[in-house]
Parts: structure tokens; sequence; C-alpha cells
């Protein structure tokens, strides 16, 4: 069952926490997250699973930074969220989509108990003129059935920044 945007806010700063928070991103069933003033884009054209990648980080200017296409940015939402005894899930927004800019499109499931910054995953089809503090994302929540535990550790867990992939670890013995 997914949360309404009503029950979203009733639960902030019990098992739900964004910090900051701002009532008027409350959605009917999701509440909307800003983009941080950093991205990171990957130095080298072939990325290897295998490895760690070499990245370089750059800053989103106030007059804004034109993202070129076929090129993959990792960015992160400016606001920490936790959960407790839910599943947040993440998703681009309708408005941001219709301009061709696709938002954290493969990896939007999050863990129960998933404490940190979001690093989103950002694609667009053609030149577009992005800006830090856009409302670029939204999170919603499911309940959870049965058992669970709480993810309190693996690779992405706590993260305080833009978070590469860390895929490469799973090939370590």
């Amino acid at each position: 069952m997914i949360l309404s945007g009503k029950e979203i806010e009733n639960r902030i700063g019990g098992d739900i926490v964004i910090d900051p928070y701002d009532k008027n991103r409350i959605n009917p069933n999701s509440y909307n997250l800003s983009l941080h003033d950093e991205l990171i884009i990957y130095s080298e054209p072939l990325l290897d699973m295998k490895r760690d990648n070499p990245y370089q980080k750059i800053q989103i200017p106030k007059e804004g930074l034109v993202l070129e296409p076929n090129r993959l940015y990792l960015g992160r939402t400016v606001e920490f969220t936790e959960t407790k005894g839910l599943v947040p899930m993440l998703e681009g927004r309708s408005s941001i989509g219709r301009l061709g800019l696709f938002v954290h499109v493969t990896a939007g499931f999050g863990d129960v108990g998933f404490r940190g910054f979001w690093t989103l995953e950002i694609f667009c089809v053609q030149p577009i003129r992005i800006y830090a503090g856009v409302e670029i994302c939204q999170i919603y929540y499911h309940s959870i059935e049965g058992d669970y535990e709480n993810y309190t550790c693996g690779k992405y867990q706590g993260n305080l920044g833009i978070q590469t992939s860390l895929l490469f670890k799973d090939y370590e013995a």
C-alpha cells in the first residue's frame, strides 16, 4: 500500500524523516525532493563494472547548467531522508520527464530503513538547462508486510554525498 500525502505529513518526525522539510512539497501520494548544486560525471567514456571508475565533480552555477544528451550525470537530493518500517521509492516528476530529462529511471527502489541522501541518475534526450534547487523527483512510501529487518549497513547506507557505483565491490573476495 502507498501512503497518501496526508499520511506522509502525519508521519514526518516519526517513521519518516525528510530534512529539510517543506509542507508545500507534499503531493497527493508523494513528496518532491530537490536537486543539490553538485553533479558528478565519469571521466572516461568506457565504464567497467569491476573497478571504481574515475569521475569529476562539477557545480551547477546560478545561471544553470546545460546537460548534454547521451551522458550520464549523477546528482543528489538536497534532502536527507530516513525511514523506519517503510519502503521508500523514488521517481522522476512528470513535469521533468516531459522536458526529456530522465531522473532515477533504473534504481528507484529503496530499502526499508534507508537513511541518507539519494543519488540521482540523470540523463537527457536533448540539451536542457537545469538549475540547483529544482524539485526534480518525488519520494513515496510503501508499507511492508511480514517480518523484516531495517537496512542498517551496506554499500550505500548513510551516504553523505553523491555516490558513484560501488558494483565493483561485489567482485572483491
